[in-house]
């Protein structure tokens, strides 16, 4: 019989039943535990976790408030991702368990990903890639020479965490004035990037490019909304690889609809998968992708075995690389043994 009971979930968005959690294991095996699959939504989820050391969270169903004061044993909340928002984790502090995620797992195809969509909304790639499949290769020119070259633009962070400043790495030899604005982070922190620190509004007001990063916390709920959108230049464009919850759509729709800026980069939207009668899949000035920014060959491999990783540190008696509500864990009876920061490890 194992000695820790690790439950997940499965069926659809999160994998189908029979998962293979050989990657996991590789740091699971050692103490001890096993991974069991639940089918089902909350309820099934909650009655499983009554007796479980740890649940690894993939999305579906959300891990709320019932789930985890269901889970009498529970040591740890795992999640192999960067967003915790699948996660009731105000309900988790309050009982002492930590949080686990993967924040330094995909910064750089992130922000590869943010980086594309910068260039290629600024170059209106997509409407110039149907000019040229449509024949009207003459007007593709003439398209381009209402807009001024990227060198010397303003390019504007919301939220300034580690995708932000390496977008700010990618940025900075296009010659890219840059904002940020985090009011979580020193100010000495991003001019170490020769990124200015400023209030929100002036960001809006001054960037030429808004490039979102917010996490999907509450605090961050609809920090675009209609009146900020009507405080950016005509001219400008938004990008988000971050959440988009982050985002009052509807605002959004009627920026871009009525000419309140210029367009946009969206890798994340509102309601996911987009809907088939959503009116952003109808404008020229929009370019869409699937939420994929996080998306390489070692997408997989990397989480799966940081994840395993985290749960095996915790279920083992000792803090995780990463917490998401660390308060929690000097208060634990868990031994710090991190000889680096709990920023971004070796090898990531």
């Amino acid at each position: 019989m194992a000695k820790f009971k690790i439950v997940t979930t499965a069926g659809p968005g999160t994998g189908v039943p029979g998962a293979d959690h050989s990657l996991e294991m590789e740091a699971l095996a050692g103490i001890g535990a096993e991974i069991v699959e639940v089918k089902g939504g909350e309820d099934e989820l909650a009655a499983a976790a009554v007796d479980a050391d740890a649940i690894y969270g993939k999305g579906r169903p959300r891990i709320t408030a019932k789930v985890i004061q269901a889970g009498k044993k529970l040591k740890v909340v795992s999640l192999a991702s960067v967003g915790v928002d699948s996660v009731d984790v105000e309900a988790a502090t309050a009982l002492g368990i930590p949080v686990t995620n993967c924040p330094d797992t995909f910064i750089e195809e992130v922000a590869d990903h943010a980086m594309t969509l910068i260039l290629a909304s600024w170059r209106r790639l997509v409407v110039q890639d149907q000019m040229v499949r449509k024949g009207e290769w003459g007007k593709a020119r003439p398209m381009l020479y209402q807009f001024p070259r990227l060198m010397g633009m303003t390019l504007g962070f919301i939220s300034f965490g580690h995708v932000a400043r390496a977008v700010a790495k990618r940025a900075a030899p296009f010659g890219f004035q840059m904002l940020a604005y985090d009011p979580y982070i020193e100010e000495l922190v991003m001019s170490d990037y020769g990124v200015q620190p400023v209030g929100y509004d002036e960001l809006l007001q001054r960037s030429d490019i808004v490039s979102m990063h917010a996490p999907g916390t509450k605090d961050a709920h609809h920090l675009m909304k209609e009146a900020q959108f009507r405080k950016m230049k005509k001219t400008a464009l938004f990008v988000n690889t971050g959440r988009g919850s982050t985002v009052d759509e509807p605002a959004m729709i009627k920026a871009l609809q009525e000419g309140w800026i210029a367009g946009a980069g969206l890798d994340v939207v509102e309601v996911e998968p987009i809907g088939h009668n959503n009116p952003l899949l109808g404008m020229e000035n929009v370019i869409l992708t699937a939420h994929v920014a996080s998306a390489s060959s070692r997408f997989d491999t990397a989480r799966k075995r940081r994840v395993g990783a985290e749960m095996a540190l915790v279920l083992g008696g000792k803090w995780p690389r990463a917490c998401v509500n660390p308060a929690v864990l000097e208060k634990s009876k868990l031994e710090r043994w991190q000889p680096y920061s709990m920023e971004r490890g070796p090898g990531n």
